[in-house]
């Protein structure tokens, strides 16, 4: 299939832009990989420290026999993605020693959960804890020991920032590992309607909690299509997981065997193998491109929008907001999954999930098929659903869609485009998605209520003095102000307020949640109000222009006033919950169209 003119020329833009920044990075990883700190040419002292805490592969390790797999995890048992994680690697040694490789815990990273800091301080830790990880897993793997290394890891920030830092490392081939979504429960649309119910007043918290724990009931992810879903799509378009791995439930046959598969897979693929696939190399300029194909036909995390160029940027490629734009405009939207439907990830899964979508961009000529996949050196893999027959793992092409309300053909998709929108105007660029928005709600006008916290917002509901047309502005949330948190905690009021007949939209230099819905939402926008972004000229009854049809943000104010007004000054720098010794991240980080990064900035990427 010839491949798609736009995402031709989207992909040639890309190349271009990036022809010194990837030239340089080719260059790096190839000196890494021809230098000398590897474990061949290491002192004696130092592999005996290196080998002192694993005295069952001490011999084979002294030996050189096979690949020393280092495993980086992002375990804990606070988060449900994350505490599957817990035998992994006992069992990764075993299924290592198969294939005659050997396997070491390289390190920890940390995986804190938004779910669990939403609306409260320690979101404010959220986004910088992605550049954490990465500083993290740099750590992990630079003792010079290992010839290529497992990545567990699933959630909002774990896997881009675990993707940062291994990137840096790019002459070692490494798999991404997952651990796969919880099984069903309360229904995502019952969830959120029971929210919308509180805000109202209409139960009482005692329902809302049982509401709660009956959607995030048991370990594995949360089966809704927000950022750590978005996430395992991603790594399976770009070719970085065993094929289909994404959405298979922890606790089964075919998920060990996947996360054995990958175990086996990666000593095969090392620099002494007969495959040998670095992950600087799988990831390039077409991978990229193929990752914001995958968020547009799925109706993906707008996370993504920061996350996709941070990784690019870590592998020396430069993919911008409008690439985005572009793109949206030819890719279909095939899946609809909640937010953006009914089905959570599960029904996703069962209707075909992933290897349906990538049949059918495939077919379609949305994605690069000839990348450079762990797998191997085609996309074509991905397009089958691994079973198990028999005791053997296998994988076999996809049937149709077992749900025509879930996931759609690409010649009778559910729309058009992908339903991502870059917003410019006289406030600023932002991003919207429109996906799991009604179409007459696609153009806002309305006044603007200025906030600099959205527990004010909440406030401000309660009390009753949002109930109009309004524009919700909630500024001083970028990355420099706070650390860009999220605001979903705003939903279920605003999603009031428009269930209740107004036209209701929200603009802020904060991010949203990658499960943001049915609210038109105007968010990254940058420059942010701490950089003095017009964001910071708005004032209450401004009337504001949100027009994602046309791709406008503006405040409907007169020029030469606009321009006279004087930002709003900046909050105090609020300390407490260790927000405070994250100052050099907000100090240092760039503005969210280049992934909203002080690691990648401080490291002139």
């Amino acid at each position: 299939m010839t491949l798609n003119a736009v995402v031709s020329a989207v992909t040639d833009r890309i190349i271009a832009r990036s022809k010194d920044s990837r030239a340089a990075y080719l260059a790096l990883i190839q000196s890494e990989g021809e230098g000398t700190i590897r474990r061949p040419n290491l002192g004696c002292a130092n592999l005996a420290h290196a080998y002192a805490g694993t005295e069952e592969d001490r011999d084979a390790m002294k030996a050189d026999r096979g690949m020393n797999i280092g495993i980086v995890t992002a375990y804990n048992d606070m988060l449900s993605a994350h505490a599957v994680y817990y035998r992994y690697p006992e069992l990764m040694k075993v299924w290592a020693r198969e294939v005659g490789a050997t396997a070491q815990v390289a390190g920890g990273v940390p995986a804190m959960c938004d779910g669990v800091t939403q609306g409260y301080p320690g979101m404010e830790l959220s986004l910088f804890s992605r550049d954490t990880i990465a500083l993290s897993t740099a750590i992990a793997l630079s003792h010079g020991t290992f010839e290529g290394a497992a990545l567990l890891g699933i959630c909002d920030k774990i896997v881009p920032g675990l993707l940062m830092g291994a990137l840096r490392f790019g002459h070692l081939p490494m798999i991404l590992i997952p651990g796969g979504p919880m099984p069903s429960g309360l229904p995502n649309k019952a969830k959120a309607a029971v929210r919308e119910q509180f805000a109202e007043g209409k139960v009482g918290r005692d329902e809302l909690l049982e509401a709660e724990i009956g959607a995030y009931h048991s370990k594995g992810t949360c089966t809704f299509y927000g950022t750590a879903n978005t996430n395992q799509m991603m790594m399976e378009v770009m070719g970085l997981h065993m094929p289909g791995s994404a959405f298979v439930n922890p606790g089964t046959k075919l998920r060990q065997e996947l996360t054995r598969a990958a175990v086996h897979r990666l000593a095969k693929i090392g620099a002494r193998g007969d495959s040998y696939r670095p992950i600087g190399h799988c990831v390039d300029e077409r991978s990229i491109v193929n990752a914001a194909v995958g968020l547009l036909a799925t109706g993906g995390s707008t996370n993504h929008l920061l996350h996709v160029p941070a990784i690019a940027r870590a592998a020396g490629v430069i993919i911008d907001w409008e690439d985005f734009d572009r793109l949206s405009a030819a890719v279909p939207l095939l899946a609809r999954v909640y937010p953006n439907g009914s089905a959570d990830v599960n029904g996703f899964e069962a209707a075909g999930g992933m290897a349906y979508v990538i049949r059918e961009l495939l077919g379609a000529g949305l994605l690069h098929g000839d990348i450079m996949t762990v797998s191997g050196d085609s996309l074509a893999a991905y397009a089958e659903k691994p079973v198990i027959a028999g005791d053997a793992l296998t994988w076999q092409p996809v049937g149709d869609s077992g749900d025509d309300t879930i996931l759609r053909p690409a010649a009778a998709p559910f729309s058009a485009d992908g339903g991502m929108r870059i917003l410019a105007g006289n406030i600023g660029r932002a991003c919207i998605k429109v996906s799991a928005v009604e179409r007459d709600r696609w153009i806002v006008e309305a006044p603007a209520r200025v906030f600099e916290d959205q527990l004010d917002v909440l406030e401000a509901f309660k009390a009753g003095t949002l109930e109009q047309d309004v524009v919700v502005v909630v500024r001083f949330q970028g990355p420099r102000a706070n650390g860009m948190p999220e605001l979903h905690k705003l939903t279920p009021a605003l999603g009031v307020l428009q269930n209740r007949g107004f036209k209701v939209a929200l603009v802020t230099d904060g991010r949203m949640s990658g499960a943001s819905g049915k609210v038109p939402c105007a968010i990254h926008c940058s420059p942010e109000a701490l950089l003095d972004g017009a964001i910071g000229r708005i004032r209450d009854g401004d009337m504001i222009r949100v027009d994602a049809v046309n791709g406008t943000l503006d405040a409907l104010v007169d020029p030469a006033e606009w321009a006279a007004r004087e930002p709003a000054p900046a909050p105090v720098a609020a300390e407490g919950m260790g927000r405070e010794l994250f100052g050099l991240f907000r100090g240092n980080a760039d503005e969210a169209e280049k992934g909203a990064s002080a690691v990648l900035a401080g490291a002139g990427l």
